[in-house]
């Protein structure tokens, strides 16, 4: 016989912390450990960008899409170093000196997250 798991229910209260919460990780990035923070953005915070015509051919499309998600990550980096300005913080003018790899890194944590990041949180 099967054993349910219960799953847990978010509570619109923890939902609107998470916007004030900061996020931490550790990368594997060249052999070294690379922390990272992070924190959600409400509506008003995401990026603005105008979006692609229809007939827009893909290529610019996949661009555009491209420079949303590191927009969004940059906002999500520079809420996080504002709330939590002695955590590990990637300063705005040092992100497109890093490396292509450890900003896709970064990037895929962020956006992408785990499924268990319940343990990622402290208050900042």
């Amino acid at each position: 016989m099967e054993e349910k798991q219960e799953k847990e229910v978010w509570t619109i209260d923890e939902l609107v912390s998470m916007t004030e919460t900061v996020q931490t990780a550790e990368i594997e990035y060249a052999g070294k450990l690379l922390p990272v923070h992070w924190c959600e953005l409400t509506e008003s915070e995401e990026p603005k960008m105008a979006v692609p015509a229809d007939g827009t051919p893909d290529v610019e499309v996949q661009e555009y899409y491209k420079d949303l998600a590191q927009e969004r990550v940059n906002k999500m980096i520079a809420k996080a170093n504002e709330i939590n300005p002695e955590g590990f913080c990637i300063p705005p003018e040092a992100w497109n000196k890093l490396p292509t790899t450890a900003r896709w890194k970064i990037t895929g944590q962020i956006l992408g997250g785990d499924e268990d990041t319940a343990g990622n949180f402290t208050s900042g």
